[in-house]
């Protein structure tokens, strides 16, 4: 008998892009890519829609954080989900011990103490501050890449962290 966990392929440090066929607008034109993908589900975050409320500026100051000085990414909607959590994806050159490794050169983290060290200009040396993210249930995603939702590619560094970001969906 296979073991469960071997049943299906991990999609983690992979990007799901959507397609023309995709049923759900808030995933139009979307470039998602994938921290975690288990038997138990996947989470995902969005790496090319920007938020044009927020700004980290905004949430550097209403935490109590100095503003650095150098020219700082915008606030990224990392999905539909829970609009109110932050995360922060970042190349792995910088270490925190509570991240969570998605690829040797990716990690993600929710700890204030990286919004300290970039507002101290000591953060990671590439990042995205994200609000909110993409969640599915056991099956749900294997699902819509069947249904032809979602199209699969390797994860890139550049793209997540150096293309503008309207130009990574095309």
């Amino acid at each position: 008998m296979k073991n469960k966990s071997s049943v299906i392929e991990s999609l983690t440090g992979s990007f799901l892009v959507s397609t023309q066929q995709m049923p759900d607008p808030r995933f139009e034109e979307q470039v998602i890519f994938i921290c975690a993908h288990n038997n138990e589900g996947a989470m995902g975050v969005a790496v090319n829609k920007t938020n044009g409320i927020f700004s980290i500026e905004d949430i550097l100051e209403g935490a109590g954080l100095q503003i650095p000085p150098v020219a700082l990414p915008p606030v990224h909607i990392g999905g539909p989900v829970e609009l109110e959590s932050a995360f922060i994806l970042h190349t792995t050159e910088y270490y925190n011990e509570n991240q969570l490794e998605i690829t040797p050169t990716v990690a993600m983290s929710r700890e204030k103490t990286v919004l300290e060290d970039i507002a101290n200009n000591s953060g990671p040396e590439k990042y995205l501050f994200l609000l909110g993210y993409a969640g599915w249930g056991p099956g749900q995603l294997e699902f819509e890449l069947m249904d032809g939702g979602w199209l699969t590619v390797p994860g890139d560094d550049s793209i997540i962290f150096d293309i503008p970001d309207d130009e990574k969906w095309k």
